[in-house]
């Protein structure tokens, strides 16, 4: 049964497989024996494999050993936990932060005990798969608006009864496509409505800002959102996620989530190492500057050799080909030119919108870059997309 299943996702060249990175996460890296150029890492301040955060988590492992031993209810908080609790809180500028396993795990534990039976979900259609299954999770209602469509959520939050209690979910920043969530309406539409607005910013956090705090910090808007989610296994390089808000939220979370209340505590090597990110994150403005950089000069050359890239606001930038079999036969030609851009295809995107995603990181360098570009298109003119 599963080898027929298997053989019809390869018929639709939707079958995948696991490729292992044979070095430490970087700009470059050893795959199938080779260096390539890496073009999907989210390690977008080129954190993951920096030496503060390597110490930091070697001086934790010494100390308290490899991992928590138990969830953090039990005895599996340690002085790690705290710290970095307490340093997410501060850099957000919230009352406190409570950290889970994964942004998976945070998004399935956050969002049914944030809301209730007879309480209403709202979600933008293009929502991380982790959003989607925490709304379904929960027992309330779950509707979906059309993605960044503020006249359909507008109409979804009229028609709904009165003082209903809602929740309207949505990426910071979309991780397929690269554009931001509206806050702004978002935020005006929550208070008129007198639903409250829950964000997954995994994407944001490190990136978005003039500080690095996401993107309610680029929309001036930080004080407006009451559910800020985010994951440290991105910008910040290693591992895990986070949710900040009032005393009140986090403690009440602690007490009801169930991904937080049945799960073990990060290891304390991956507290430790994000505390040593958010530090450099603080001290170091210019590896977000250098990402930007990056980000405009690779956008800049792949569109003048004709890719047609997504409406991105970010360092996520997708070459959208439609066609899942050809888009599979760029990313194998990219990768015999020693750039690794993986082929993202349904069920991950929509059907018909099968794409290359690039990200770019802050430690790229330009001669990197102009190596990306030369692969895009010898790939790209023999396969006739540009």
């Amino acid at each position: 049964m599963f080898q027929q299943r298997l053989n019809d996702l390869a018929q639709q060249s939707l079958l995948r497989q696991l490729r292992t990175i044979a070095s430490a996460s970087g700009p470059e890296v050893t795959l199938a024996g080779r260096p390539v150029i890496l073009m999907a890492s989210n390690d977008y301040l080129g954190l993951a494999a920096h030496p503060a955060l390597k110490q930091a988590a070697i001086d934790a492992t010494e100390r308290f050993g490899v991992g928590a031993g138990a969830a953090r209810l039990i005895s599996g908080t340690l002085p790690p936990h705290t710290e970095l609790e307490a340093a997410l809180a501060k850099f957000k500028g919230t009352e406190a932060a409570l950290t889970f396993g994964s942004g998976y795990l945070a998004n399935l534990g956050v969002i049914p005990a944030l809301i209730e039976t007879g309480g209403l979900i709202l979600a933008d259609r293009l929502c991380h798969a982790s959003l989607v299954d925490g709304c379904r999770l929960s027992s309330a209602d779950f509707r979906v608006y059309r993605h960044n469509d503020m006249a359909h959520l507008k109409s979804l939050l009229a028609r709904r009864t009165a003082q209903r209690r809602t929740l309207i979910v949505t990426d910071g920043v979309f991780s397929m496509d690269g554009d931001l969530a509206p806050l702004p309406q978002l935020v005006e539409l929550a208070g008129h409505y007198g639903a409250q607005l829950y964000i997954d910013d995994a994407h944001g956090t490190g990136v978005m800002g003039a500080h690095g705090r996401g993107t309610p910090e680029h929309f001036n808007l930080e004080s407006r959102v009451p559910f800020h989610m985010g994951t440290l296994g991105k910008a910040l390089g290693t591992g895990g996620a986070y949710i900040v808000g009032s005393s009140a939220t986090i403690q009440y979370l602690l007490n009801t989530a169930r991904t937080f209340l049945f799960a073990t505590a990060l290891p304390p090597a991956t507290a430790a190492a994000t505390v040593a990110a958010l530090r450099l994150v603080q001290q170091e403005p210019e590896r977000r500057a250098r990402l930007w950089e990056n980000r405009r000069y690779l956008h800049g050359g792949l569109t003048t050799l004709g890719f047609r890239i997504a409406d991105s606001a970010s360092p996520i930038l997708p070459i959208v080909i439609g066609d899942t079999e050809k888009t599979v036969a760029m990313a194998e030609r990219l990768l015999a030119l020693d750039v690794y851009a993986p082929a993202i295809r349904p069920p991950t995107v929509p059907k018909g919108t099968s794409r290359i995603r690039v990200t770019v990181t802050s430690a790229h360098s330009h001669t990197q870059m102009d190596r990306v570009l030369g692969a895009f298109r010898t790939a790209g003119e023999a396969l006739r997309l540009i």
